[in-house]
């Protein structure tokens, strides 16, 4: 039986713990807009049943970085920040922005996942089909994004590639730091 190389183990923990809290903070921003300056109960419904799952995904990474003695990344605050300044800012400019910025910060994991899950050995089955959950969980909020609204089209488009910009940056980054 082949073994996971155990560093890269290491950093697929240290960024999928980064990247579900990351996520969780993205929502609280959203939902920060939509307790304040937007009054949208529909989408605030949404985006809380969609945070659930993102808790459900961290606490599963949090307990992996305390089992395996790993060392989460530095830039935790840093990108607790940025979450949440993302949710909230993609929320105030309108239901169509709030989406894409769910969908694109999935399309982006969708990738990152599936690549993690090519990697990993039968020794780490269970990681394995947590991640295989957690990518079909990430691929339903991407639906949903697109069902209420998300676009690429004319501006969003450039929204697009600069949050995604931000989130595989944030990935490589948090891989080594």
């Amino acid at each position: 039986m082949r073994k996971t190389n155990k560093k890269k183990l290491e950093e697929f923990i240290r960024v999928d713990h980064a990247g579900e809290r990351g996520a969780i903070k993205i929502y609280e921003g959203q939902l920060l807009a939509l307790n304040t300056l937007i009054k949208n109960e529909e989408l605030k419904n949404i985006v809380s049943e969609m945070k659930k799952h993102e808790e459900e995904h961290s606490n599963f990474f949090e307990n992996e970085i305390v089992k395996r003695n790993i060392k989460p990344t530095k830039l935790l605050p840093l990108w607790d920040l940025l979450g949440l300044g993302l949710g909230f800012g993609s929320t105030i400019l309108g239901k169509r922005a709030a989406m894409l910025c769910t969908a694109s910060v999935e399309e982006v994991i969708d990738e990152h996942y599936k690549s993690q899950i090519d990697q990993i050995e039968t020794d780490e089955k269970e990681l394995k089909e947590k991640i295989i959950k957690f990518r079909n969980d990430e691929l339903d909020h991407k639906d949903i994004a697109y069902e209420e609204g998300a676009t690429k089209k004319g501006v969003y488009s450039i929204m697009d590639k600069i949050i995604k910009t931000g989130s595989k940056v944030a990935i490589k980054i948090s891989e080594k730091i």
